[in-house]
This record gives C-alpha cells, sequence and structure tokens, in this order.
C-alpha cells in the first residue's frame, strides 16, 4: 500500500512563510546591532535593498515585459508604498536599535498587530473581536516578559526612551505597506514585492544622499564596509528580499491582521538563535516564548473559525477584484 504525502494547504504554506520571514528578521536583530557600528541606519537601509533591488530584478526578467509595463503604470503608488515599508519602517527602526536595546525593539515589533487593529477600526470601519484584542494583548504581555521589561533592575535611560520612541512611530510605515498590498491585488505576492522595492529604490538613494548631505548621516568607510559587508549580504538577500516575499505571501494567505500577528514570534525567534549561540533562556524568557505561542495558537484557530465574521473586500491583505477595491489612497 503505497502512502501518499497530501500536499501542504494554502493556510499552513501561509503560516511557513510568515515563520519564516519573522525568524529572519528576528536574526536581524542580533546582525544589525553589529553592522551600526560601522554603517549607519540611512546606508545601511541603502544598501540592503539594493541587493533585493537586484535580486527582485533578476526574479521579474523571465516574466517578459509585463511586469515593467505595471511598473510604469503604478509607480506612484509603487513607489511612496515602497518608501513606507522599507524607508521609513527600516531607516527608523534602525536608528531607534542604534540608540537603545534590540531587546526593546523587539517589545516595539510586537505592537504591530495591536496598531494594524487600531487602524482598521478607524480607517475601514473593522471593529476588532474581542478574541483578536485579547490575544494582541496576551502576546504583547509574552515578548514583553521575553525581553525583560519587567525585570527587576531593567531601567530606561533617555537614550533608551528617544530610540524607542523612533522605533514605534517607524511601525507605522510597515502598516501602511502592507495595507497596500490589498489596494493592488492584480499584482502578485512577486510582482507587488519586487516592484515595489524597485520603483522606491531611486527615492531611498536620493533621500540617503539628501541626509549625508545635511549631517544626517554619514557614508561608510571602506573599512566599515569590509567589517560588515557578512551583515550586509543576510540583511540584503534573506531579511529584506525572501522574508519580504514570504511574509507578502503571508498577507495574500492569511490576511495583514493574521499576519502582522506573527510578528510576535521576531523577538521569540531572536531569543531561540541566542540560544543556539550558547545563552540558556531565563524563567522568564520561557514564560514569554509560552505566552506568545499561546497567542499565536489562539489567534489563528479564532481566524479560521466559522463563526468568524466575513471579511469585507477592502480588508488589508485580502485580494478581492480590482472592481470591488475603492480608489487608491496614498495614505493607505
Amino acid at each position: 500500500m503505497n502512502a501518499t504525502t497530501a500536499p501542504l494547504s494554502p493556510r499552513s504554506l501561509g503560516i511557513a512563510s510568515l515563520l519564516l520571514a519573522t525568524s529572519s528578521w528576528g536574526a536581524m536583530f542580533l546582525v544589525g546591532k553589529d553592522v551600526l557600528q560601522h554603517v549607519d541606519p540611512f546606508w545601511f537601509t541603502l544598501v540592503r535593498y539594493t541587493l533585493s533591488a537586484l535580486l527582485f530584478a533578476m526574479l521579474l526578467l523571465p516574466r517578459g515585459a509585463a511586469p515593467w509595463q505595471r511598473l510604469r503604470r503604478h509607480a506612484g503608488p509603487l513607489a511612496w508604498r515602497g518608501v513606507a515599508g522599507f524607508g521609513v519602517f527600516s531607516v527608523m527602526l534602525l536608528e531607534g536599535l542604534s540608540h537603545s536595546a534590540p531587546s526593546h525593539g523587539a517589545v516595539i515589533m510586537a505592537t504591530v498587530p495591536m496598531t494594524t487593529q487600531l487602524l482598521r477600526w478607524a480607517l475601514d470601519g473593522v471593529r476588532p473581536t474581542r478574541t483578536a484584542v485579547l490575544t494582541a494583548v496576551l502576546a504583547l504581555a509574552g515578548v514583553a516578559t521575553v525581553a525583560g521589561v519587567f525585570s527587576s533592575g531593567d531601567a530606561f535611560n533617555t537614550g533608551y526612551l528617544l530610540g524607542d520612541a523612533l522605533a514605534l512611530a517607524g511601525t507605522l510605515g510597515w502598516i501602511a505597506y502592507t495595507r497596500g498590498a490589498a489596494r493592488m491585488p492584480e499584482l502578485d505576492v512577486v510582482e507587488y514585492t519586487a516592484l515595489t522595492v524597485l520603483a522606491s529604490w531611486p527615492l531611498l538613494l536620493l533621500g540617503t544622499l539628501a541626509a549625508t548631505a545635511v549631517g544626517l548621516s554619514a557614508a561608510p568607510g571602506a573599512e566599515g564596509l569590509q567589517s560588515s559587508w557578512h551583515g550586509l549580504l543576510f540583511a540584503g538577500v534573506l531579511s529584506s528580499a525572501v522574508a519580504v516575499l514570504a511574509f507578502n505571501h503571508g498577507v495574500r494567505r492569511l490576511g495583514a491582521v493574521t499576519a502582522t500577528a506573527f510578528l510576535n514570534f521576531v523577538p521569540v525567534s531572536a531569543l531561540l538563535m541566542s540560544v543556539a549561540l550558547g545563552k540558556p533562556p531565563t524563567a522568564a524568557e520561557l514564560l514569554g516564548i509560552a505566552m506568545v505561542v499561546t497567542a499565536l495558537l489562539v489567534h489563528t484557530a479564532a481566524s479560521r473559525s466559522p463563526a468568524s465574521p466575513t471579511l469585507s473586500p477592502a480588508t488589508p491583505g485580502v485580494p478581492t477584484p480590482r472592481a470591488a477595491l475603492p480608489p487608491c489612497k496614498a495614505t493607505s
């Protein structure tokens, strides 16, 4: 009797994609802190997305002229959404990380699901369910526990507060980028990701040069690039290309709210990687992992329940016919 392996369901593929993305972003907190000693946030962002832009251009070549025609047709919206997701988010998060601690950045990443819920309520009129709110709060408490926020003697200083505020403001850029995926359902995951990177790259370059000209940024030297090339390569290939593709695939499969809930796994994955490097977890870290995993299981179970309310055509992250969508807004 031949046993046959059942193919993974679209939902399972979406969950696997989100775990891949968030794991690589968890590693970015470990890698990024080291790279920032040699390359500042503006140039770090430009280098990583230059590498990813080259990879995405190669992915689009076999598709012929169609993607490039869509790029010309939607250049403006694609560029601004790319700037929000790759420029504003990356620069502000890295700038915050340079002033604060990786654990604080991990906690701030966990606020994205709650902010997304509130923005959907404010902009789309979609009131979050009680389960969604409770699981978001539980997950946020879990990542805060993992990061040691509730540990005694963990004092905050002015520099940390500034960095945390910058990182928190930057998360709005990623939310805007994620919501934008639903406004262009005619683009598949590869095209939306690749075209937003390619369309926004000239603006990222101009922004970096302008920041350098006015003294907000400093171009890295040859020695700094030599010391951090491996971290920049990791950031450009895995966290900025493969992970973004995987995350957008998860958004299309599961919706923006469920996808952003998986961002709670970022600090957990960073912790697991630290364990692999020889740092055993504390009791508080183990408790935090349990809280995050529980929240994610409950959240995903509730979102797939037949009793869950049907998502409207304009729900962020859910592919819908183009005609069913409202006009594209620059702020979405």
